[in-house]
């Protein structure tokens, strides 16, 4: 990490492709003057086994990032990682053998993780006659037909000699003129495929940076262990940087985390950018050369960045067949850190061979049941649908939960200024809901759901309720939002905010009324029988007959209605209470609020001769009852703002 700065901006990828001993890291070495093979035993067994790293300078003055590969089929899952970021491949050929299988396994990763450039490099050209090139470069042709490469230049070398070298780099760089610079959209990505530690530096972390951009010294998170972090330091392409971009092959040197700490297949992003995920929802292509169908709950080995995870295919169906072009899920023994539109490769467990790949659909999933149709057609439209459509999808498929513009980034690959146009979009149309104050969005079904059940149930509620003349809205939230919503501290703020926006939307288009706390349909008003006319004009009698001794509401029930009459006449008192033909004060005491006027008469006409009044003088106004009704009262007077409490005593309020 002490190399010149560089001013080089080049965002392009060149990667090796091929079967083994067909000379890839030789190829590399006469055009770079890099050995990419740094480990003994490479150098030993004279293969090529970890990915090696390089840079090329074009007769253009660009640079280009080599990644170089092994070809061995042991070390497939290697070449794999590599492949993460190419933005052009050199598949090559050695002249003298011709097409192998690991290079159509090779060409076969390439086309499933959306490589579409490239060209075809027939090395060892010192070894062949003029019409054995001539006959292998026409089988070649023959095996890239149908594929990105079938238009591509064929370029044969000698790495020994040089023959053919300098033509290579300037096809090179021909090609890489014409290839667009990625966009640092979206959360900054670097799949780890190197970790090692530098004497003074401490953890380095190396790999191609597939989206975003990031800085000295900014926060980062290593995903799926969720390890937090500071970039101390950055090399692109060989040389110090403040800054990568996408594209750039990247050194970062972290802070506060060791070498054991991390791994291949771990991925530095930014902070909140990803979540781990057990299942993710696949577009997948099953490869023509897999030898037989793939069944469901097979074992595979999923390849994803730069990591290798073991898991479970489900499908709709009992099997897949070879050439198929279908929509399945996988079942992680381990949690995966990915964005829609990775490209990704699956790889049978036994044999180990390339059976497939594609797009990642959908990085958190729902696990999908093959008894319910329905969920994988959602597969479908996410694989077909337009982004607006698959935010729609997305925020719908949450319900009420809904999601925050991150989660929704998360989901559907849309960022920024692209992602707010998009939600503008869905609301203007109407088909979303922003809560206001909380960065939470819910599809306009999901309401409207709620709002038939909020109607459904009150309709139900005064059915069994004749006498009640309506529901509190904590009572309303409980009933009709899921138990999980509410217990999610996460969620209950937004649950409140969509009870508000539930309640008025309902009041305003005329299905309910709100009074207070209470909520009822308008279509429903309490009618009384005769019995419990006359059991409502006991009580009131009772009541108001009692003056300021009341009796206890149970007391009063069971003088008012017969045993088998007091859950009704409890419906009734309490509605008494509601319409305010009774007054509760504190520590149940209920008066009729003729009672209550009569004493507050009695106290303001004590007040125009007296200027403060005790508990003495009160129980002589109030007819000297116990300080039981005395105290309830007096503070009921204080609540009224008609006395004011003085020490012991109360004067009246506004009374200087």
């Amino acid at each position: 990490m002490t190399s010149k700065p560089d001013k080089d901006t080049s965002t392009v990828i060149l990667g090796t492709a091929g079967h083994i001993d067909h000379g890839k890291t030789t190829l590399v070495k006469a055009l770079t003057g890099t050995d990419c093979d740094r480990l003994k035993e490479e150098k030993a067994r004279g293969i090529t086994i970890e990915l090696g790293f390089a840079s090329l300078e074009l007769p253009s003055g660009r640079k280009v990032g080599v990644v170089d590969v092994p070809g061995h089929e042991r070390f497939v899952k290697n070449m794999v990682a590599g492949a993460v970021g190419m933005d052009l491949v050199a598949l090559v050929i050695a002249a003298d053998e011709g097409v192998m299988p690991q290079t159509r396994e090779h060409l076969e990763i390439c086309q499933l993780l959306g490589v579409q450039k490239g060209l075809v490099v027939l090395t060892k050209l010192d070894m062949v006659d003029e019409e054995w090139l001539e006959l292998v470069q026409d089988d070649v042709r023959e095996f890239v037909q149908g594929t990105f490469l079938e238009d591509a230049p064929i370029i044969p070398v000698s790495s020994t000699t040089g023959e053919g070298i300098d033509r290579l780099r300037k096809t090179l760089d021909s090609l890489v003129v014409n290839i667009v610079p990625k966009a640092p959209a979206g959360p900054y990505r670097l799949p780890v495929d190197r970790v090692f530690s530098i004497k003074g530096f401490g953890t380095v972390v190396t790999g191609t940076t597939l989206s975003g951009q990031i800085s000295v010294g900014q926060e980062v998170t290593i995903y799926p262990r969720g390890l937090e972090t500071r970039i101390r330091g950055i090399q692109t392409h060989g040389a110090e940087s403040n800054e990568a971009h996408p594209g750039m092959r990247t050194a970062l040197n972290i802070q506060g985390i060791g070498t054991s700490e991390i791994r291949r297949g771990d991925c530095v992003a930014t902070s909140g950018s990803l979540r781990p995920s057990y299942l993710v929802d696949l577009e997948f292509f099953y490869l023509s050369s897999a030898e037989k169908p793939l069944k469901y709950r097979a074992p595979v080995r999923f390849h994803a960045g730069t990591t290798e995870i073991m898991g479970r295919v489900l499908m709709p169906g009992d099997e897949i067949e070879p050439g198929t072009r279908t929509c399945i899920q996988v079942h992680l023994e381990e949690p995966v850190a990915v964005l829609p539109g990775d490209h990704y490769v699956i790889r049978s467990y036994s044999p180990i061979r390339t059976i497939g790949g594609g797009r990642i659909l959908n990085p958190l999933p729902r696990k999908r049941k093959r008894t319910k149709p329905e969920m994988w057609k959602e597969l479908e439209l996410l694989a077909k649908g337009e982004p607006h459509e698959l935010v729609e999808i997305h925020i719908k498929q949450a319900g009420l939960r809904g999601l925050a513009p991150v989660e929704i980034s998360i989901r559907s690959g849309m960022y920024g200024k692209a992602l707010t146009k998009l939600l503008d979009r869905l609301s203007g149309s109407r088909k979303i809901i922003r809560l206001e104050g909380e960065e939470r969005i819910i599809h306009i079904s999901a309401f409207e759901e709620l709002c038939q059940k909020a109607l459904q149930f009150l309709e139900k509620y005064h059915q069994e309720n004749p006498l009640v003349s309506g529901i509190s809205k904590e009572e309303l939230k409980s009933r009709i939002f899921p138990a999980s919503l509410q217990a999610r501290t996460s969620t209950q703020a937004a649950a409140q905010k969509i009870l508000n926006r539930l309640i008025s939307h309902l009041v305003k288009q005329g299905s309910i009324i709100q009074e207070q706390d209470e909520i009822r349909l308008s279509t429903h008003k309490v009618a009384l029988g005769q019995r419990e006319a006359e059991i409502r004009q006991a009580l009131e009698d009772i009541y108001r007959k009692a003056g300021l001794a009341t009796p206890s509401r149970q007391e009063a029930l069971e003088q008012a209605a017969k045993p088998d009459e007091m859950e009704a006449a409890g419906e009734i008192f309490d509605l008494m209470v509601r319409d305010g033909t009774l007054v509760r004060l504190r520590d149940k005491l209920f008066y009729h609020p003729d009672a209550l006027s009569d004493i507050t008469s009695k106290v303001l006409k004590f007040f125009e001769k007296n200027e403060e009044l005790g508990i003495d003088d009160f129980r002589k106004l109030s007819g000297g009852i116990s300080r039981k009704y005395m105290i309830p009262l007096l503070e009921h007077m204080d609540s009224q703002k008609l006395t004011l409490r003085v020490g012991e005593k109360r004067k009246l309020r506004g009374k200087k």
